[in-house]
């Protein structure tokens, strides 16, 4: 009873600091701004066509409720530390921005001739500030909501279209423009970055790199609509043409960022290693940026022997191959999810695609059986084989499958398979979730 009160307790401070600094701050930085002789407003032009959606006042009201909700479903300290810290954040750094860059809300409300939903609109009118618009807290608190919502099972869905429909209101109730809302995607994903959840836990690896993608997602559409809004007087062919393109190249970073999220290590290559056509054209941009980083930033271009006949590198190219010979008793194994392998080592060896996402988690499961394979494959080896692992860029992922087959075969303890490993490949990036991984296994 003790615990549970405790927990509970601590709920209850969380909500309290966290809404006792909102609106301190919220309502300081609205009253400083309605003094201020000129008041500007930031539309994009599109934004006429927007429309004015009445019964939407009613998932933004709940924001309100889901702020005070949300600390009440979180089940560690860790959990309600971080959510605690999030939330802060967004609402300090959301103040100093609307105090830095004060903008209004310009667009006329239509009249409400309904009486129930006439309420809300009035509420706002009275208690809302039509100043503290960039970025927007509802967006940013949403986004914070759903880290805690997500591990909901029964209502998982229910809340996520119920999230959604919440920032949607914030511009067809016009209380906010769009820039409002991009600016609001952007804060809330800085938060994660700045204060990620499990931040050492390899199983929650994934969830930080996508937050990345996504961040950059965000930002890219947002300068994006800021070209299209200044450019198009100039030239609307242009205009169009690479509005089209970076809303692509937008779309595309957060697919990749949702992809992250599920651990989906086939999202580009099939379990042959092929890439198809068509996810050659949808991510071209993401595979011509892991083209150029392999080409000009990659290590261990020369395959490096770590035990008896088996070696590690990047992806080697036809040169890095004339000195390390292959038959069809060469096993190789491609750890890399992103690019494809080259033709030559898919044709004379025994190509084996085994991916893992690039800075990512590994699966425990799946490296288990990897590392059986491996080790069953090199006690069978015949006179003239070998065993190459590789990854794309040779720093961590071929590293680490290195570390656990020397560990396997030569019955080592993890320290010294680590001490080995950082001794014969110097390029080997060994990251603190990387050794929670390894201490896993």
């Amino acid at each position: 009873m003790d615990e549970k009160r405790l927990k509970i307790s601590q709920k209850i401070y969380a909500l309290l600091l966290c809404s006792v600094v909102f609106m301190m701050v919220y309502n300081y930085s609205a009253w400083h701004i309605s003094k201020l002789e000129n008041v500007p407003s930031f539309v994009f032009n599109f934004e006429k066509y927007i429309p004015f959606i009445p019964w939407t006042i009613i998932p933004y009201m709940t924001s309100g409720l889901f702020f005070c909700l949300v600390f009440f479903f979180c089940k560690t300290k860790e959990e309600i530390a971080i959510l605690t810290k999030r939330m802060l954040f967004v609402t300090v750094i959301a103040g100093i921005c609307f105090l830095l860059f004060p903008l209004k809300f310009s667009l006329n409300k239509p009249e409400i001739n309904s009486s129930v939903l006439g309420i809300p609109f009035q509420f706002l009118k009275i208690f809302d500030s039509p100043f503290n618009q960039t970025p927007s807290l509802h967006i940013a608190y949403a986004f914070i909501f759903w880290s805690v919502f997500r591990n909901l099972k029964r209502e998982r869905i229910f809340l996520m279209i119920w999230l959604i429909l919440l920032g949607i209101s914030t511009l067809t109730t016009y209380q906010h423009h769009l820039i409002d809302v991009l600016a609001g995607g952007i804060l809330a994903h800085l938060s994660f970055i700045i204060f990620p959840y499990h931040k050492n836990d390899f199983q929650y690896r994934n969830f930080q790199v996508a937050n990345y993608y996504f961040l950059f997602s965000w930002i890219f559409l947002t300068i994006t609509l800021l070209f299209n809004q200044f450019v198009a007087k100039f030239d609307s062919t242009f205009l169009w043409i690479t509005l089209w393109i970076k809303l692509w190249i937008t779309f595309s970073i957060a697919l990749i960022g949702y992809q992250y999220q599920k651990n989906n290590i086939h999202f580009l290559k099939d379990k042959n290693g092929n890439i198809s056509i068509l996810k050659k054209i949808f991510y071209a941009p993401y595979l011509l940026i892991y083209w150029i980083f392999w080409r000009f930033l990659r290590k261990n271009k020369k395959p490096i022997e770590i035990i008896s006949n088996i070696y590690i590198s990047s992806k080697p190219n036809k040169q890095d191959l004339i000195d390390f010979n292959v038959n069809k008793n060469t096993f190789v194994y491609d750890l890399s999810a992103e690019i494809e392998e080259t033709q030559q080592l898919k044709e004379e060896t025994k190509y084996r695609s085994a991916p893992f996402l690039d800075i990512g988690s590994f699966d425990i499961d799946k490296t288990r059986k990897l590392l059986t394979e491996i080790t069953n494959n090199y006690h069978n080896l015949p006179k003239d084989g070998k065993i190459l692992i590789h990854c794309t860029m040779g720093f961590t992922r071929s590293s680490v499958i290195g570390i656990l087959v020397m560990k396997n075969i030569l019955s080592l303890s993890l320290e010294e398979a680590v001490t080995n490993m950082k001794t014969k490949n110097k390029n080997a990036i060994i990251h603190s979730y990387v050794l929670g991984f390894l201490k896993k296994i």
